[in-house]
């Protein structure tokens, strides 16, 4: 194993130990961007120079005596909405050239109090307006959409050119390329991680959240965006959370849809979470027949918000400059001015009713389980997808279709890879909680991933990395 295939607790471990310093972490992952990240195209930019001299403050840092925590010296990416300053925030748009920012976001400031290096901004849909993000490729199979608008986020993760990385989310742009990509991505309740400094799309549903290639990982990696050490499982214990090394799940009530989630999906994707649904009755968890409220509801409130809010972000650089808009998102951004008030009135009022069901459905169950997206990732060009029923609904639209419940309520929702298709392409599990109750989450997507003996594992690749002389594989907790 090379130094960039650790999870984040097996590097943190690695660091603290002595085993492992990083500045040789952050060399493996930079050559490993060196090898890949042309076929991948995965970062709007990466900043190598600035990445090693901030592992070797960290590394300096540590010989010092001072830790600042399991993120310190692990090298990670942003999604190109959040800002630092002193760099461009391109949303990887013309219409953001030369633009750079003039202050850090609250969630790259604390990424930076945490000791993390900074290797660049990944790709994002233009103004995470989108579900594929085409400029970037899957990381298992490069005629296939990376999914979006997290798309480099996620690429970079399941690479091994990051070992995490922070996206956004605001009708599943975090969860559909984490699923797509095979790894890890937590989308937390609504607020609980702050947008200052994020480019938004739509204010009443952006979220940001974490991309990694365990659960384990994603819970080192949420304490130090909400501020609040209380969330972390993990203590004083740099080596990881010594409370998801137990896989009962005794006392847990999962709600599994009877109707929406497994409505339309293909029978890949349906077998691969049904299985992990019974595994997690089989770790003593209850499983709860449940039906979702308001389903004929759900796309038009998404939209329904999310298009005059997105059109009313970008209405001056809408009517000066459409010419540097790429057409799929220039074409949203003109319908937005098309909304009248009552229209997103009337959405407004149909989020506040169906929070109102969701909450009665979640006194029922701790966590609802089911799919993340429908279909694993389509081929690149691909425009709609037919349904055995008869149904074609757009590729977008079918990714947008299971994760919108979660965005439209404020509720925390993570995915968890579960196996592959007959194309060996992932899929992943979506787990869904209370508000404010992503521990339960973790612990339910941990107890899980125990079972898995593939956990953390990178998408293949060409690169041959040589390990630092004085580094020593760590042991697994």
């Amino acid at each position: 194993m090379r130094p960039y295939e650790l999870t984040v607790a097996d590097a943190a471990a690695a660091i603290a130990a002595g085993e492992l310093s990083p500045v040789e972490l952050t060399a493996s992952v930079l050559d490993r961007v060196a090898e890949v990240e042309p076929g991948l195209n995965a970062y709007v930019a990466v900043r190598p120079e600035a990445a090693r001299r901030a592992a070797e403050r960290a590394e300096r840092e540590r010989a010092a005596g001072y830790a600042r925590g399991p993120l310190h010296g692990i090298p990670f990416a942003l999604k190109d909405l959040i800002d630092v300053k002193g760099q461009s925030t391109s949303a990887s748009s013309r219409v953001r050239d030369g633009h750079v920012a003039d202050a850090d976001s609250t969630v790259a400031a604390r990424l930076a109090a945490a000791g993390g290096v900074l290797l660049g901004k990944a790709h994002t849909h233009e103004f995470a307006y989108g579900l594929t993000t085409p400029q970037t490729r899957n990381a298992w199979d490069a005629d296939r959409v990376a999914g979006g608008s997290s798309g480099g986020s996620a690429v970079a993760v399941a690479a091994g050119t990051a070992l995490f990385s922070i996206g956004t989310d605001t009708g599943g742009s975090i969860r559909v390329p984490a699923a797509l990509n095979g790894v890890v991505g937590l989308k937390p309740t609504y607020g609980l991680v702050p947008t200052r400094g994020v480019t938004s799309l739509s204010w009443s549903l952006d979220h940001v959240g974490p991309i990694t290639r365990t659960v384990r990982d994603a819970a080192l990696v949420l304490p130090a965006l909400t501020g609040d050490t209380e969330l972390s499982y993990a203590g004083r214990d740099l080596t990881g959370l010594r409370a998801y090394a137990e896989e009962d799940l005794t006392g847990l009530r999962i709600g599994v849809p009877v109707d929406y989630y497994f409505d339309r999906v293909t029978p890949d994707v349906e077998a691969a979470v049904r299985d992990a649904v019974d595994r997690l009755r089989d770790l003593g968890a209850e499983l709860v027949d449940v039906r979702i409220p308001m389903t004929r509801y759900v796309q038009a409130v998404q939209w329904g918000l999310m298009v005059p809010e997105a059109g009313a972000n970008h209405e001056r650089t809408l009517r000066t400059t459409p010419e540097l808009y790429g057409d799929d998102v220039r074409v949203l951004l003109e319908a937005g001015e098309l909304f009248h008030a009552g229209d997103y009135l009337r959405a407004q009022r149909a989020r506040t009713l169906m929070r109102q069901e969701w909450a009665r459905l979640m006194e029922e169950v701790d966590v609802i389980a089911a799919p993340t997206v429908p279909l694993t990732a389509a081929r690149a060009g691909q425009q709609a997808v037919e349904w055995p029923d008869g149904t074609v609904e757009s590729v977008s639209d079918a990714y947008v279709r299971l994760s919108a419940p979660a965005n439209i309520t404020g509720l925390p929702a993570l995915t968890v890879p579960v196996g592959r298709d007959g194309a060996g392409l992932p899929i992943g599990m979506q787990l869904i909680g209370r508000p404010r109750a992503e521990r339960t989450l973790l612990r339910a997507g941990r107890a899980y991933e125990l079972t898995r003996t593939d956990a953390g594992a990178i998408a293949p690749g060409e690169a041959e990395v040589m390990l630092p002389s004085s580094w020593k594989r760590p042991r697994r907790s």
